[in-house]
């Protein structure tokens, strides 16, 4: 089964850190074979301070929890949390 990261993100408040993320992300990416997926926050329903989701695929569960613990992805990650407030669950499954 695949592995998935669901990340509910807040407004960006730091543009350049979220720019710094995303150059930080694009080899880290490659390099777990992630495919990203941002969905339109039309779709929130029920949502106090969420205006993003984001959906990140892995081939595993093992390889999306290898992502997440990279050291490269730590030192991405405090960038991610810099331009925004967010929450990340990790898990298993076909979505």
């Amino acid at each position: 089964m695949k592995g998935y990261w669901i990340i509910f993100g807040g407004e960006i408040v730091d543009q350049a850190a979220q720019a710094e993320y995303g150059r930080l992300w694009e080899p880290i990416g490659e390099k777990y074979d992630a495919k990203f997926k941002v969905l339109n926050g039309g779709g929130l329903v029920e949502a106090l301070n969420t205006k993003r989701v984001l959906i990140v695929e892995f081939a595993s569960l093992e390889q999306a929890k290898a992502c997440y613990n990279d050291p490269a992805y730590v030192q991405a990650k405090a960038f991610a949390t810099q331009a925004s407030r967010r929450e990340l669950i990790i898990l298993e499954g076909e979505l």
